[in-house]
Formats: structure tokens, sequence, C-alpha cells
């Protein structure tokens, strides 16, 4: 099933069951798409795939895991847990995500496949890695592996 009928099914699923937070959740996700839609359709691209919705998800836990980290900072847990809840909905739609070992195995193997030889090289590894594994693996902490593995 595509990940656009998965939303649609777990929302009408939310909104039968009563689930006001996870229907809340949802609904910020669909909302997310559409404004990624409405932008894309300006650019005159085509309609989003999986991969653009994977990466869309992605970038939405990262914003929630930092103002869950900031409301905690500032006190406010009731808005941190709400934060978090949210991000344990989001991660029901994202691929699962890769255990250190398997980062560092697709980072050498990205650097082989490239031929990358340097710091310079380091763009084309972060473009196979990113083509392979959106969504699937932190890319900042990939990029500090690179960098150390490069130089």
């Amino acid at each position: 099933m595509a990940l656009r009928d998965r939303l649609q099914a777990e929302l009408k699923d939310a909104m039968k069951a009563r689930e006001a937070d996870r229907l809340s959740a949802l609904r910020l996700i669909n909302a997310a798409i559409k404004d990624r839609e409405i932008a894309a359709r300006g650019e005159g691209a085509g309609e989003l795939t999986d991969a653009d919705l994977t990466a869309i998800l992605g970038k939405m836990v990262k914003q929630r895991q930092e103002s869950a980290r900031a409301y905690e900072e500032g006190g406010r847990l009731e808005l941190a847990e709400k934060e978090l809840n949210e991000i344990r909905v989001i991660e029901e739609f994202l691929p699962r995500q890769l255990t250190a070992d398997e980062v560092q195995a697709a980072i050498e193997a990205a650097i082989a496949e490239t031929g990358a030889s340097g710091i310079r090289d380091m763009g084309r590894v972060m473009a196979a890695l990113k083509g392979r594994y959106t969504g699937q693996m932190d890319f900042a902490a990939a990029g500090t592996a690179i960098k150390a593995r490069l130089v």
C-alpha cells in the first residue's frame, strides 16, 4: 500500500476510534504534505513520490525532537510529551532506522561505489546515501562519519 493511502486509512481509523491525539498528528502530517504539494505545483514539479513523503516525515520528526528538547529545557513537560507523542505517530510511517553498524557499512559501500578519496568527494558520497537511505539514517551524523573517514 502506498504511503499516502496508508495515511488516509489511518486518519479514517483514528476518526472512527475517536483518538484525538493521533488524529491531530495525522492531520498535521496531511497538512505538511499538502503544503509541499502546493509548493511543488508552483515549481512545476509533478506529484510527490513516497520518497518525497518520507523526506517530509523525517523533517517533521526532527522539528518535533528540537521542540521537545526546548520544551523540556523550559520546564514545559506537558508540551514536550505532546511533541513526543506526535513523533511516535509520524515514525509509524517511516522506514526502519539503520543501526550504527549498518550506517557504517552503508558509508563504506558508498565510498567504495563513488571512488571517493578525499573530503572533496563528500558530496558524491552523501548523494549516494540520500538516494538509497532517505528516512533511514541521520545524515548529519553520517556526514560527520564520512568526514572522519575521508580525511
